[in-house]
């Protein structure tokens, strides 16, 4: 049990946190170049540096400098010199630079106005492969003419109906394209243009003439979401064939060494959110079917454990080896993300190169395979940078952020599997608070995690130990409709929301409530997105919760329909109708129908900037808790987007965790 004499975490400790954003080895297995985000609490920016560290021994050394935000590395294949993105001389406006890896200044290389997505560097070194959008003509007109941009935008008109998208707002008419730079010159060379259609998670053919990439080409796209293609565009002709693929969303592809076939990640059929993502390969000259690798173990190939620091914690394109035979790829698994290794043949099985308790976050190899640089995070560290020599298969740690963590006290965390009410079993964590006494009686908080399709698992969640730490149980769980246990788990909420999932969250709350430290008249309940959905159905459903606090909620499906960045396609989780063909399922789901049962004093909380799930829902839920006489509270965000307690600004996220605590505070103390 940790020391009592230790301090606790707090909210301020926000501030704190430097965090790895990335994790790329040269080409060469030397060395290690990452981006790490600090915070300036004077002006409340987050600002990225690059920093370069030997995956043998010695020091990280600080490799660019400056209050903007370096981001995205890259090696060229020479190992001479790292491309990144920055907007050191421009804050609204990111760049691809280059610097020497031995020294010397950072040059710009593009000048484009516009959005960089994904770029990569082509085999032989001469080119950069950019996924680019540009901005609108409108707008560039608009910021030349000073009255004009003083006035600003007179009005919007959009002609497609996935106009807006959260934490980007609304979005431009132009679409994301394909383009190429020279290396040397900076020259660059728009590839695809189509008023509609976006070409999305480009790759290089091995001798550097071809691109492959995935594009919808319905004839309206954001009418059929999961219509995506398999293309490949020969640089010499300028044209883009089709690769026969299974229908449904597919991304990242990339070329075999041998340039013989193309692995790519995909969900077999539309409209399937329960399916696993699978990893299939086909061959590269479309004269083939698609093989899928991973569909027989059903597991979800994602980096799918959230978390609260979720910076670098995120899905990288599979990998191929040297020659061709086998695959690398991350898999998300009861409460962990693990790297796997799979070959092609018939009989393959998954062959672990990272895996116990814990996240494998952006994970790279060297050109010959014999090092793997990863960032790995688990319930205590939020994520530290590690080497593995894949040859003798030790592994060593190569950073020490936020070593500060290890002067607190957390509190414990206890791991139980317990049997749902179906024949399936539900894995879930006890957090006791720093102090804990068995003899003491605690009062609770159940959290519930957003997605649906996530798991919470082993990583670093910063708000359970800052409720720990106020005298807190904190307990979660994943209830079926969680993604990492199969796709038979997965899929019983499709169509069902509150039904089995609601089912298995009870079931887990009846587990605590046996627990001999758990003082059942004081437990309360909260989460976010989903957890908010959940947390809205469950004050309309049970008594046995004192407290609640919803957070960027989801309370009226019917609304939600077209509201919502996700706009109509939520028809895919909801029976495959629109609401005016069945306006009953849309309200069966809706926790406003059970919102008159409330009692639980519940606060409300919501960032006005949220187009996940706009405004409106948490205040359909705060009016009606009004109009009930049930005691509530709402606390609005400005500015801020969905993802507020993950990635907003700090001064926010702490103002919200004072507010989670003090409501918990006033009902369960």
């Amino acid at each position: 049990m940790p020391s009592t004499s230790k301090q606790r975490i707090t909210a301020q400790d926000l501030y704190r946190f430097r965090m790895p954003t990335d994790c790329q080895i040269s080409p060469d297995g030397a060395q290690i170049v990452y981006g790490l985000k600090w915070i300036e609490k004077k002006s409340e920016k987050k600002y990225t540096n690059l920093w370069i560290t030997p995956t043998s021994t010695g020091p990280a050394k600080p490799f660019t400098q400056g209050k903007h935000t370096d981001s995205s590395p890259r090696w060229s294949p020479d190992d001479g010199t790292i491309a990144f993105i920055s907007n050191r001389d421009d804050e609204k406006q990111s760049q691809i630079y280059l610097i020497p890896v031995d020294g010397g200044e950072a040059r710009k290389l593009t000048d484009l106005q516009g959005e960089i997505g994904e770029f990569h560097w082509s085999p032989d070194g001469k080119q950069i492969l950019l996924q680019f959008r540009k901005t609108d003509a409108e707008e560039l007109e608009r910021q030349k003419d000073e009255t004009k941009k003083k006035l600003g935008v007179v009005a919007r008109h959009f002609d497609r109906v996935f106009f807006k998208l959260d934490e980007q707002g609304y979005l431009p008419k132009e679409r994301w394209h394909l383009w190429i730079v020279n290396a040397t010159t900076g020259k660059a060379r728009q590839l695809t243009d189509h008023a509609i259609y976006d070409e999305l998670t480009p790759a290089w053919s091995p001798d550097s003439k071809q691109i492959a990439y995935v594009s919808n080409h319905a004839k309206d796209p954001d009418m059929d979401p999961d219509n995506m293609d398999l293309f490949i565009l020969s640089l010499s002709t300028g044209k883009s064939r089709r690769i026969p693929t299974p229908e449904g969303p597919k991304f990242h592809p990339v070329y075999s060494p041998d340039g013989k076939w193309i692995a790519y990640y995909g969900v077999e059929g539309k409209g399937t959110w329960w399916s696993n993502i699978r990893l299939f390969v086909v061959p590269a000259n479309g004269k083939g079917t698609a093989r899928d690798l991973t569909g027989k173990f059903d597991v979800e190939v994602d980096a799918g454990t959230i978390n609260d620091l979720p910076e670098g914690m995120r899905m990288m394109p599979t990998v191929w080896s040297p020659d061709s035979q086998r695959l690398y790829f991350q898999i998300t698994k009861e409460g962990n993300t693990h790297l796997m290794r799979i070959n092609l043949d018939d009989d393959a099985q998954l062959d672990p190169m990272i895996d116990g308790e814990g996240a494998v976050g952006v994970w790279t190899l060297d050109g010959k395979q014999e090092k793997l640089a990863f960032l790995w995070g688990d319930f205590y560290d939020p994520a530290q940078i590690f080497v593995k020599n894949i040859v003798t298969g030790k592994t060593k740690q190569r950073s020490n952020f936020n070593s500060w963590l290890k002067k607190l006290d957390l509190g414990t965390l206890e791991e139980t599997r317990i049997k749902g009410k179906g024949k399936h079993q539900l894995q879930g964590w006890i957090l006791k608070p720093p102090g804990f006494s068995s003899r003491k009686k605690y009062p609770t908080i159940l959290e519930i995690h957003g997605g649906p399709m996530v798991q919470y698992g082993r990583l670093f969640m910063h708000e359970f130990y800052f409720l720990a730490a106020a005298g807190y149980v904190v307990t979660f769980t994943n209830p079926r409709g969680s993604k990492g246990y199969g796709e038979a788990f997965c899929k019983p909420i499709n169509g069902n929301w509150g039904g089995p999932d609601y089912e298995d969250m009870m079931t887990w709350t009846d587990y605590v409530t046996k627990q001999s430290y758990v003082d059942t008249p004081r437990m309360g309940v909260t989460g976010g997105s989903y957890g908010g959905y959940m947390t809205n159905w469950i004050i309309g459903h049970t008594h046995r919760f004192k407290a609640a606090v919803t957070q960027r909620s989801v309370s009226n499906m019917i609304s939600m329909y077209g509201s919502s960045d996700f706009n109509w396609f939520f028809e895919s989780e909801l029976g495959d109708v629109p609401p005016w063909e069945n306006v009953e399922l849309y309200w069966q789901q809706s926790p406003m129908k059970y919102i008159g049962n409330a009692k639980t004093p519940t606060l409300v909380i919501h960032s006005e900037n949220d187009l996940r799930c706009a405004i409106e829902q948490g205040e359909q839920v705060f009016v009606a808790l009004k109009r009930l006489g049930v005691p509530t509270e709402m606390v609005r965000f400005p500015d801020e987007p969905h993802g507020l307690s993950r990635g907003g600004r700090s001064d926010r996220r702490i103002v919200r965790l004072q507010h989670i605590l003090r409501w918990f505070d006033q009902y369960l103390k």
